[in-house]
């Protein structure tokens, strides 16, 4: 089945199928990163998918040491200065904290992010939306680099997202 008549089956409905997964891995496969990453960042802010805050932290906890470190450094970037008070009380907050304190552009290293619960992401990442809503594009470009950890989240989201690839 052609790309095109893939996502048409999903641009009016956006209805999961079993097949949903497996049209993903074929749509993935043959779209660029851009329009796999603005499909991505619309499934992140459709009514039809869980909050963008709850998502985030659902793809962290999934995710890899390195994954895990890149998103925390993106929401942090976005969040600038408030990304220490951000993180809360958690692990999260006392990482930020201190790396706010030891530098003007902190990075967070894979050893740590693997140590911060995924809820803590999940306000994080809420927080870093309402601040600037553009990190949901910056998302939405990240994970188009990792559609793999990208069909964690189910095949509802992955019908919203192949719903939107027919738009791009």
């Amino acid at each position: 089945m052609e790309q095109a008549d893939i996502v048409n089956q999903y641009a009016n409905s956006a209805q999961p199928r079993p097949e949903t997964p497996a049209h993903f891995d074929q749509v993935t496969q043959s779209t660029s990163a851009e329009s796999l990453g603005s499909a991505l960042a619309a499934m992140f802010r459709s009514s039809s998918t869980p909050p963008f805050g709850d998502m985030v932290g659902s793809l962290f906890g999934e995710s890899s040491p390195q994954q895990r470190a890149d998103v925390l450094n993106h929401l942090t970037q976005v969040l600038g200065p408030a990304a220490a008070t951000a993180g809360g009380a958690g692990i999260l907050g006392k990482l930020l904290g201190g790396a706010q304190r030891a530098s003007a552009a902190p990075g967070i290293t894979a050893e740590q992010a693997a140590q911060v619960p995924p809820s803590e992401v999940t306000q994080l990442a809420t927080r870093a939306e309402q601040h600037n809503p553009s990190v949901v594009d910056r998302l939405g470009s990240f994970y188009a680099q990792h559609p793999q950890l990208v069909k964690t989240l189910g095949a509802a989201a992955l019908a919203v997202a192949l719903g939107h690839m027919r738009r791009r």
